[in-house]
This record gives structure tokens, sequence and C-alpha cells, in this order.
């Protein structure tokens, strides 16, 4: 029996490295909800540009076969999809087969997307099923009605994106033909990995999960699809292999399950401690008829008194720029192997976190940012919407709703940020949506402060950011000085609309971006303060920046720009290739200069 089994599971593990080699992105891509009834759909799909928008009435939708092949979970614009066509996209069809498992029988049926840009259109066999607005938001479309197990059916994924109308979010993507200053290579399409799961009907929809380290216990508020008399949901938490608390509640949204943690150990990005969650939903006569493995991390961020604090401890926070571009595959990691890396490489440089740069970035990332203790600032990618635009307005709120959903659960994110440089926002719309932005934020997440508008334009904020790309350690000094009586350093001091400076924490979240590039490189791209003379130069000039803002008693924090060059911006720490430019030990102890721990007077 046990060669048999031996036999058995060989084969298994056989099939499925094959299957991960052939399948790109083949990781689970949501490890804080996880079930394991799930099929990756990504792979080669059949694609067509519609540049007339004429694909409903050639009848697309129903189409069993486009005219090329892609592969997802990249863009077309990407070399990883094997298409690589860089112009305008404004409508395309995707197509693919869907074999529905016939152990699905009687569970509700989810297919899942990561991202899509911009608007998706979902076709089951030709039958318009559903439709969703948001580039950067994962989302789900119940296919329960409309497939049955044990068949094969045909699925149609229309696309539009039209990154130049300032209706939509767009961040970092260029709105002319060719890439150009701090905008770069498109994105459209589906850039996120496409899976379909099996959920029993009364299963678990979310859950809401919030540590309380100082009274030492985890709260979580769980949702449900469908609520059942006498159903139960037993929550256990785990520290490795010993069960450090264990409840069953009644399985319905009005249940709260509250998990005393004895001596917690905290998490932070020197001590990167996670607990186990486990969610096992029953039904009356006790089956277990859902099953989600996720895990916690024992940690508090909150402001005070000008400080940002981590673990009720003061906590400087060294962060450095991430775009999150990648050479081959645009917006989308090549592997997760790469997202891990990208965190090994800050850690390495002497940060202790990144700010997430116009751009939403994927689930795994934050599961290995919670897992190698690096934090993050969550950030939309609002570039190129019209900030005084009601449409543009509403688009973004429903976006922006279901990124704050899906990722507070994570210990490493410590900060939302949904906006950058709005500088053009005006007096009206701008200052509704950007007060709605932040109640709402603050509704679904208490637990963080929320940095309105990085690089000010701050309308009612917890964090005071800045930008300032003063090359010269002396002169940023000074201009970051603190006078009675005078509101401090900040990009917008001519709106009269605008907030005032209010004793937040203060934070220069973008400055630095030193470039540093090849000869052949020197004709068309470019950094800020222009390319050192030489590396000893490079190292004068940033240690020069470093020591200003140590000397700014009243900063806490700062975010470097950047980790990797992106394309034509040649200022990262790293080549876009992620191999180092200069000595990244001395680079390392350059920023360590300022600890986290650090102890101002």
């Amino acid at each position: 029996m046990n060669k048999i089994f031996a036999t058995a599971l060989l084969a298994l593990l056989n099939v499925w490295s094959v299957f991960s080699e052939s399948v790109p992105r083949a990781e689970y891509p949501r490890p804080q909800f996880e079930r394991n009834e799930w099929v990756n759909l990504n792979g080669t799909w059949t694609y067509e540009f519609d540049f007339g928008n004429s694909g409903k009435d050639r009848k697309l939708q129903e189409s069993t076969g486009l005219k090329g092949n892609i592969t997802v979970p990249f863009c077309p614009e990407s070399k990883l999809s094997g298409v690589e066509y860089t112009d305008f996209i404004n409508q395309m069809w995707y197509q693919r087969s869907l074999e529905i498992p016939a152990a699905w029988e009687g569970k509700k049926i989810f297919l899942n997307f990561g991202a899509v840009d911009y608007c998706a259109e979902i076709f089951i066999d030709g039958r318009f099923i559903d439709r969703h607005f948001g580039g950067s938001s994962s989302f789900s479309v119940d296919l329960t009605r409309f497939v049955k197990p044990g068949q094969k059916h045909n699925l149609v994924v229309y696309v539009k994106d039209d990154l130049r109308s300032g209706k939509q979010t767009g961040g970092k993507q260029c709105t002319n033909f060719y890439s150009g200053g701090c905008s770069y290579t498109r994105v459209t399409g589906i850039w996120q990995t496409v899976w379909m799961e099996a959920v029993a009907p009364n299963g678990l929809k979310s859950a809401f999960v919030r540590p309380d380290i100082d009274q030492k216990q985890v709260i979580v508020a769980p949702e449900f699809y469908g609520e059942a008399n006498g159903g139960k949901l037993e929550v256990t938490l785990k520290d490795g292999d010993k069960t450090v608390a264990k409840k069953e509640v009644p399985a319905c949204n009005g249940s709260v399950v509250v998990l005393p943690v004895k001596n917690p150990k905290l998490w932070t990005p020197e001590t990167p401690n996670l607990y186990d969650l486990s969610y096992r939903v029953k039904n009356a006569e006790g089956e277990v008829i859902d099953e989600v493995k996720s895990y916690v991390g024992m940690r508090k961020v909150h402001t005070e008194g000008g400080i940002f604090y981590l673990n009720n401890e003061p906590y400087f926070q060294r962060l450095v720029l991430d775009q999150g571009y990648y050479p081959d595959g645009v917006w989308t990691a090549p592997s997760d192997e790469a997202l891990k890396n990208d965190i090994i490489l800050g850690k390495e440089a002497g940060f202790n976190g990144a700010r997430l740069h116009q751009k939403v970035f994927e689930e795994r990332y934050y599961y290995w940012a919670d897992k190698l203790g690096y934090i993050t600032w969550g950030e939309s990618a609002s570039w190129v919407l019209d900030v005084n635009n009601e449409l543009a307005a509403r688009n973004f709120i429903g976006e922006w709703t279901e990124i704050v959903e899906r990722d507070r659960n994570h210990p490493s994110l410590v900060t939302w940020t949904p906006f950058n440089e709005t500088w053009g926002g005006g007096e009206n719309a701008y200052l509704r949506l950007i007060k709605d932005v932040y109640r709402m934020t603050k509704a679904m997440d208490p637990t963080r402060p929320v940095n309105d508008a990085s690089g000010d334009n701050h309308v009612k904020t917890d964090i005071w950011s800045v930008h300032n790309y003063e090359q010269d350690g002396a002169k940023l000094a000074e201009q970051l000085k603190f006078e009675e009586g005078k509101e401090p350093y900040r990009n917008s001091r001519d709106k009269h609309y605008l907030a005032v400076y209010e004793g937040q924490p203060y934070m220069v979240d973008e400055f630095g971006g030193i470039p540093w590039m090849a000869e052949k490189d020197r004709g068309n791209s470019w950094g800020y303060g222009g390319m050192p003379a030489n590396p000893e130069e490079f190292y004068k000039r940033l240690e020069g920046q470093i020591d200003a803002l140590l000397k700014s008693e009243h900063v806490w924090g700062f975010c470097y720009t950047q980790l990797t060059d992106v394309e034509q911006e040649k200022n990262g720490v790293y080549y876009y290739n992620r191999t180092p430019k200069l000595d990244m030990k001395r680079i390392k102890a350059i920023f360590e200069k300022i600890p986290s721990r650090l102890v101002r007077e």
C-alpha cells in the first residue's frame, strides 16, 4: 500500500511540475485567502485588436478563436505576452475555452481576475455576463448560473482602455506614443492572473482581520456568500504547529470573532513574525463545507505628536520608490521570484520599505513583504486621471474601494496614498474628491494613516508629505528647517483652499533621484541634478542629502527615488535589469545612517 501511494504521489508531483513549467505565474494569486479548489487560467489565449470598435457588430463575443495568440497574464505591450505591440490599444478581445470540473457540482463557481486595464466585459458562450471598471482592482464574476460542471464553455473578454480620456486611472503609462520624462510603456487588458474557484453557497466571502496588540487579541469580521441557520465558522490561530487560539461562532454576517493572543510575537521589518489563520465553515450537521487558509501579523501603526509609531514605538521609515516596472513584463512581474527579489534588493540597499508608486501591486508582492519584513505604502495609479472631473472621480472611488478592501489585511502595508502630485487639483470637484476618499478610506480601514496626496496639495491628511529634489545637502537642510510662526517647506503654497500644516508626521516622500547611467544611455536618459562625475561624487551627494534629513528633527520618514531605473529614467540604485550600479554595501551604509529606531531629542 505504501509503495502504491508513493508511486501515485510521485506521478502527481510530476504532473504538477509540468503544469508549473507550462503555465506562467502558476502560484496561487491570493495567498492571504487561499482555497484548494481552483484552476489557473494563465497561458495561451487567442486575441484580436479592435481599432475600429466594430467587434460587437462582427460578433466577436461569440468567437471560439480569434486571430492571434497571447500569453496571459502579460499585457500585449510586453515581450512576455508574445505580442509586443506598443501603440495605443483602445479596444481588444480575448478568448479561451473553460472546462468546469465535474466535482464542482452544487458549488458557486467564480471567475477571478487579478486586474484588467481598464473596462472588461465578460461573455460566456456568446452571452453577456458582467462588466467591471477599474484598471488596477481585482474582481470576481459569478458564473454559477451560466456554466455546468463537467462541461466545456467558451469565454470571451472584451476590453476598453481609453488612457487619454482623463476619466480613468493610468499611473505612469505615457499618453504620447513614445515613453518620455517619467512616463513609460502602456498597459492594456489582462495583466494579472486569471483563475476559477469553487465555493460552497454558504462559504466565506471575506474576512477583515484587525490585530490589537494593546489588548493582545485578533478581531475577525467575516462575511459570507449566504447564511443558513445552524451554520458555524471555526477560526484557528497558530504559531507554527502550536495552536494559540480557536473559536467557533455562528456563520452569519453579524458575527465577530475575538481571539486572545498571550505574549504576542510582534511583526516588524526586523522581526516579521506571522501567525497562521484558518477558517472552516460548517453546516448545521457539522460538515465542513468551506476551508480557507490565511495569516496575520500582530502589529499596530499610528501617528501621534508628529511621529509615526510602529507597535507604539517611534519608527523612522527609510522607503524607496518602487514603480513595479519590468523590462519584459511591463506591469507584470515575470515570476513570483522576481517579486520577492525586488524586496530583497530594497533591503540590501538599506531600505526598510517601499512606497509602491503609481501602480497597485499584486497581492503576491504584499505576501512577500509580509514574510520578509518590508513596510509598504499602498498607492493608486492616479496619474492621467482628471481630478477635477466628476465622472473621473466616480470611477476612482469605485476602483479605490476595491483596492482598500483587497489589501487591508496585510501587516506590511502601513499607509494609504490614494493620490500623487495632484498639482492641478481645483477648488471644487478636487476638494470634494479628496475629502470623500479620505473619509471612505478611514471608514473601511481605521487602522492606518492616510496620505491624501503625496507631494502636497493636501486637503485632509494624516501624513504631511512633500517632494524635494534639491541635490545640495546644505541647501536641502536649510529648506527643511522648521521656523517658529512659519509654515514648513511645502510644494503648494499659493492655493488658499488647501490644508495648512497641523503637526502631522512630516515626511519627504520623494527626494534624491541621483542619475547614474552607462555611457551609451547618456544621450536620451535623465535623472535629477545631473550625473555625478564619478562614484565618489555620487556617494558624497547622496550622503549629504541623508545628513540633511538626519539633521531635520521634524522629519520622520523619507522615500528615495528610486529602486531601479525604468526605461529612460536612470535614477535607480539598480539598473532596470536589477543588477547593482555601484557599491551596494556603501550605499546601504549611507541610507542606514538614519536608524529605524531613531531617537530624537
